[in-house]
């Protein structure tokens, strides 16, 4: 199981790389037509603002870790392993049930996104934004299963404050 989870994470990387390699070659064309041609291409702004939309949900839900992110844990660290599952627990908890309870109105504003199209490419919205949607259930799920280990194992040992030297 472990190697088909590193071969999707790995599909993922290169998908968000690909797309990072779209919006720098957009971006090179969008100033290649504004300052040498001087005829500068409208699509390649509104490109660039939905790659860019697509690579921050797509990235953070597939392959930004949890400790990518920054943390303000002075508290959670300095706490010994008991009170640490419990500040885990909740927060893993307040965050799968504020973003499922957000899950459903979201879902319907995007699907009412389908009407309306971007004013150059004439993309429809909902193809645009159907990736927050996405970014949602892949957090939700994440945090799901997060909780169910801490319940069941506890903290994990990269969370305990004797590791704090060892991190790079």
């Amino acid at each position: 199981m472990t190697g088909l989870f590193k071969g999707l994470l790995k599909g993922a990387e290169a998908v968000g790389a690909l797309m990072m390699l779209a919006l720098f070659a957009t971006f090179l064309l969008q100033i290649f037509s504004r300052y040498v041609m001087d005829q500068p291409f409208g699509w390649t702004l509104e490109l660039c603002l939905i790659l860019w939309v697509w690579i921050v949900f797509f990235g953070c839900a597939f392959f930004v870790r949890n400790e990518d992110h920054i943390t303000f844990d002075l508290l959670y660290r300095s706490t010994s392993a008991g009170p640490r599952r419990v500040m885990a627990a909740v927060s893993a908890l307040a965050i799968v049930a504020g973003l499922s309870w957000s899950l459903l109105p979201t879902w319907d504003w995007i699907d009412f996104l389908r009407i309306k199209r971007s004013p150059t490419l004439r993309v429809p919205m909902r193809d645009v934004y159907v990736i927050y949607a996405v970014f949602l259930v892949a957090v939700i799920g994440a945090y799901a299963w997060r909780l169910v280990r801490i319940l069941k194992d506890g903290v994990a040992d990269e969370d305990a404050p004797e590791h704090d030297e060892a991190r790079p």
